[in-house]
């Protein structure tokens, strides 16, 4: 897999260079070197610094030019600036300066077609205080899909629940919780409680 490195701030890309040696990287220091590795593979995996390129990643994304696989990443991200990019189809948003495992897993879980963010954004993002916030659409889908169990576990998970807290809730295990979640997520078509968030929001 390729992965650009998309910064004005050497630094930055060389930090993140670091903590990816064993994959190959391709450094894009401006808007254009970006869209001719873009225009080459758009299935490229862009990692972008917020910090100093936030107007050229705005405009890839006001111009439907955005790749596959875009992660953003900024010094202090924020819960507005992180639902704004994922709801516009972002795949990661986070800390540019995460410690190297947290840097692999979240490339990781972009690889395998989930949405990476960091904790308080995910819980702001997935919570959803009652069913009524969802739409009639919404409410249809899991009405037909879902059994009836899969739904409780469902509205919980989309307050925001933990596995175990939901386990506590129903009087369940966590490992039936799991499976209800999984069977969920099959249903839905989605991969992970975030997409499913955004599916039903």
């Amino acid at each position: 897999m390729k992965i650009v490195l998309f910064s004005s701030d050497f630094n930055t890309l060389d930090e993140w260079k670091s903590k990816k040696k064993d994959l190959k990287t391709t450094m894009c220091y401006e808007r254009s070197s970006l869209e001719d590795e873009l225009k080459a593979d758009r299935e490229v995996f862009v990692i972008a610094d917020y910090d100093s390129v936030a107007p050229d990643v705005n405009n890839l994304i006001a111009s439907a030019l955005i790749p596959k696989n875009l992660v953003v990443l900024e010094k202090a991200p924020s819960v507005v600036t992180g639902r704004m990019l994922v709801l516009r189809g972002v795949k990661a948003y986070g800390n540019s300066k995460m410690h190297a495992t947290h840097f692999d897993k979240m490339i990781k879980t972009v690889t395998d077609g989930k949405i990476w963010t960091y904790p308080e954004l995910t819980a702001f993002l997935v919570k959803t205080d009652n069913k009524n916030a969802l739409s009639e659409d919404s409410k249809k889908l899991i009405e037909e899909r879902l059994s009836e169990k899969e739904s409780q576990v469902l509205f919980l998970i989309l307050k925001g629940f933990t596995n175990d807290a939901i386990a506590s809730e129903l009087e369940i295990t966590t490992r039936t919780v799991k499976a209800h979640a999984s069977s969920i997520f099959s249903k839905l078509h989605v991969n992970d409680r975030l997409s499913l968030a955004l599916l039903l929001k």
